[in-house]
């Protein structure tokens, strides 16, 4: 379920700059893209020098070099950002808002689960001014949907060990609507409209478009655990509260045999960068 706050979630700097507790985690557990994105991000031509915008750990960035692209991450968290430097991406530290490219151009701009933290407009203002002719802007993210016998079982859990969490009122949500195959995934209509709207406000863009990538993961009961800490809800909660929810969804994992399957949409704007200069 998302953690993304409902207004104007780059200002909540306090969850977004939570992630890099224990960075290590994230970047262990966290899912990756679909090769199918990256393809579709890299192109037919050459690859492209690549700007990853809210980088993280460098998992979309590893992504992409490994299809051959050279990657700059713009990370704000220092220990995100170092990280990634030690997993092989050059990463600067600073917001993109902030970020100074020093003439630097680039054939795509990307972010992968960071786009909302980022000014919209501001944003796709700074990915115009570094972006060639012809180039791409694409926010992405990976959006999980429950099948209905997890989303169920998290409900009940969440509420269990931690009534008064964002996560319970998440999941209950996501239990309520999962018998549409994009329940989940409708909860990000609004940061994905906003997303849109930024491109468009900015200016130096073709209309923005919409992609969708539809795949699925098997976690084991151990797997699921290692990146439950790692959203964005959990994050914030109190030691005692963290560990409630654990032990929680440890069990009901335990009732479904000790793993399923999620479904998952890796969802994304996409704009090419209009103009001569």
């Amino acid at each position: 379920m998302p953690t993304i706050p409902e207004n104007e979630p780059h200002r909540q700097r306090g969850i977004a700059e939570s992630f890099g507790v224990d960075a290590e985690r994230y970047d262990r557990t966290r899912p990756r893209y679909p090769d199918a994105l990256i393809h579709r991000i890299v192109g037919a031509g050459p690859p492209p020098a690549v700007l990853d915008v809210g980088c993280g750990t460098g998992i979309a960035a590893r992504q992409l070099q490994a299809a051959g692209c050279s990657v700059l991450g713009v990370e704000p968290d220092g220990r995100m950002a170092e990280l990634a430097r030690r997993l092989g991406v050059e990463t600067e530290v600073a917001t993109v808002e902030e970020w100074d490219p020093a003439g630097r151009r680039f054939d795509a701009v990307v972010a992968g689960q960071a786009w909302h933290w980022v000014d919209p407009v501001a944003g796709a203002a700074k990915a115009a001014r570094v972006l060639r002719p012809g180039g791409r802007l694409v926010a992405f993210w990976n959006v999980h949907e429950p099948p209905a016998a997890v989303a169920d079982a998290f409900a009940t859990a969440y509420r269990e060990a931690a009534p008064d969490s964002p996560l319970a009122a998440q999941a209950t949500q996501a239990a309520t609507a999962s018998t549409t195959t994009t329940a989940t995934e409708d909860a990000y209509r609004l940061i994905l409209g906003k997303a849109a709207d930024g491109i468009r406000r900015a200016g130096g863009f073709a209309e923005p478009e919409e992609w969708r990538l539809a795949w699925e993961c098997t976690y084991t009961r151990d797997a699921w655990l290692d990146q439950l800490p790692t959203q964005g809800a959990l994050t914030r909660l109190p030691a005692e509260a963290q560990s409630h929810v654990m032990a929680a969804v440890g069990t009901a994992v335990d009732a479904m045999g000790g793993s399923f399957t999620m479904r998952y949409v890796t969802v994304a704007v996409a704009a090419v960068r209009t103009g001569e200069s």
